[in-house]
């Protein structure tokens, strides 16, 4: 899976029209997260045709900051359970700069070393999303 990032004007309207244009494209947005840093909208967007996607969010006058791969893993709605997912990606050592649920909860993990969380994630024995 992809993840996009796109930057957004602070101001109402605006995450709605990325959602729109989306939609509009008939991509389907399988988990996503937005925040304000530095006065910016962030939206990161988790998506399977980054192609269809990006085009979409530029011809609607949006901005893509960045285009990654990213970790998917399935986790249990139950205490513990994310905790369980990250402690061996900790084992590991490896860094996560991202994560964020999707809407049918499985945990994205995004990092400068995808592969190797991934690895992680794969020793964990739970379905990968």
């Amino acid at each position: 899976m992809i993840d996009l990032t796109v930057r957004l004007l602070n101001q109402p309207g605006t995450l709605l029209r990325a959602s729109e244009a989306l939609g509009r494209a008939g991509v389907n947005i399988e988990g996503a997260c937005g925040y304000v840093e530095g006065g910016q909208g962030i939206y990161h967007v988790l998506v399977e045709d980054p192609g269809r996607a990006s085009r979409a969010l530029i011809d609607a006058g949006l901005e893509i900051q960045a285009e990654r791969r990213v970790a998917v893993v399935a986790v249990r709605n139950e205490p513990g359970s994310a905790a369980a997912i990250l402690r061996r990606v900790a084992a590991a050592n490896v860094n996560v700069d991202l994560v964020y649920l999707t809407v049918d909860g499985r945990l994205i993990l995004g990092g400068s070393d995808v592969p190797a969380i991934a690895a992680a994630l794969d020793a964990t024995g739970r379905p990968r999303g």
